[in-house]
């Protein structure tokens, strides 16, 4: 990128991240309505997937960009947040969003937003609503036969639930984002089920009976057929759908994506050798994810919620059962709900853990981790850093030699590691979101 091209994306990013702070985190869908309506409403030119769900809604989008992609298919992909660059957002067969696109939209759609607000801060659109304009805007341009869309919290008032989708999606049902979405899970239920359109479809994964009981009931009122994952594959994870992905939560997600792959019907060409296909070969990183520094093998995974935890404490299990000793983890969580869930988990099986605060307002501090270690703990624990632990892209100063290093917990933090152990890529930024 030139020095003029390289500071017109500073410009960019800097407005886009500065949304967060002047605006906030708008919840509701009135504005992306208007924003959507003055740019034509390119969602409605779109075949288009909404996915949602407590967890495993990214990883659904990626199991269903490679199905279609097996399949033929020009696929848009919209997840979030991003690990190191805006970019990876917005998607169209696997390639972001370049910096050059992300300064020719944000020159696009600034005055667009500029007008809709008349001055008014409540009107403006936020962070989020951007990018979901420029995701929807993308998929358009570059012609997508069908685009994958991931909800961004909720449901019911997401910026997304705008679009009228072929299939909704509901990968999951945990406590997680209470203040916003409810304390129960029925509750929670109700508001990701709010991606529900009239007579369109919906895929279920593996809900807990009172969530389910809420998706059905809201199903009905949509006279929306529903599709459940334990209806089809049962609970015996060792009949579900293999994938490249490892851990028994991604089998889960391989049969929802599975299952909404045969939902679409033969009109998109998928057979089971396409869904075969695609499920091998899923790129999805920061989920369980073994990469090598050297001699050394680390994990990267971003068990963020008690629903996340639950499954970290099985995949932690395992890994002792492969390794033969317990691995030193490192790990951040923004959030004290989130972090007690995680560290309960942590305290069972690590030798020795080193406690980050990532680069985030909601992070929590190094005496809020360390309070919520079990009171059992016996191993080290170190109050550090990422410069610290990471002073280059090929070393890791926790453990030792010999030690499994499991990276684990906030999103962010998996971002900001991901940053520096790929320096070409640039400075990452992962650190401004906070969303």
């Amino acid at each position: 990128m030139s020095t003029g091209a390289s500071t017109d994306y500073e410009a960019v990013t800097s407005y886009l991240f500065g949304l967060k702070a002047t605006h906030g985190l708008k919840f509701g869908i009135d504005r992306m309505r208007l924003f959507a309506e003055a740019l034509g409403h390119p969602e409605k030119s779109l075949s288009l997937v909404h996915v949602a769900g407590t967890n495993g809604k990214g990883s659904v989008v990626a199991m269903l960009d490679a199905i279609l992609h097996a399949a033929g298919w020009r696929t848009g992909m919209y997840t979030s947040p991003h690990l190191v660059k805006l970019g990876e957002r917005v998607q169209v067969d696997r390639q972001p969003l370049t910096p050059q696109e992300i300064t020719d939209y944000v020159r696009e759609l600034r005055p667009i937003a500029e007008k809709l607000a008349n001055g008014d801060l409540e009107d403006h659109p936020s962070f989020f609503e951007f990018v979901t304009a420029m995701a929807f805007l993308q998929f358009a341009r570059k012609q997508c036969d069908i685009g994958l869309v991931e909800v961004g919290l909720g449901g019911r008032l997401d910026a997304t639930n705008v679009l009228t989708p072929i299939v909704s999606v509901i990968t999951s049902i945990g406590l997680d984002h209470c203040e916003m979405l409810g304390h129960t899970h029925a509750e929670i239920a109700a508001e990701k089920s709010g991606i529900m359109k009239q007579g369109c479809p919906v895929v279920i994964g593996r809900l807990d009976p009172e969530s389910e009981a809420v998706v059905r009931t809201k199903a009905e009122e949509m006279d929306a057929t529903v599709y459940s994952v334990r209806e089809v594959f049962g609970d015996d994870v060792e009949k579900y759908p293999h994938t490249n992905l490892e851990g028994d939560y991604q089998r889960w997600n391989a049969a929802t994506a599975t299952l909404t792959a045969k939902v679409l019907g033969e009109k998109w060409r998928i057979t089971d050798g396409v869904i075969n296909r695609g499920l091998t070969h899923v790129d999805w990183s920061g989920r369980w994810q073994r990469v090598r520094m050297g001699s050394r093998l680390m994990i990267l995974d971003s068990s963020h919620n008690p629903e996340g935890a639950q499954v970290l404490d099985d995949n932690l299990s395992k890994l002792i059962e492969e390794t033969g000793r317990k691995p030193v983890v490192i790990t951040g969580a923004l959030g004290v709900a989130r972090a007690g869930a995680l560290l309960a988990v942590i305290g069972k099986y690590a030798r020795e853990i080193h406690l980050v605060v990532p680069s985030q307002a909601r992070a929590c501090t190094h005496d809020q981790l360390a309070s919520m270690l079990p009171d059992d703990f016996a191993g080290e624990v170190h109050r550090t850093d990422l410069p610290t632990l990471f002073p280059d892209a090929s070393q890791c100063t926790a453990g030792g030699p010999d030690d499994v290093l499991v990276l684990t917990g906030s999103i962010y933090l998996i971002g900001e590691v991901m940053a520096r152990l790929a320096p070409e890529h640039g400075v990452g930024e992962g650190s401004l979101q906070d969303f």
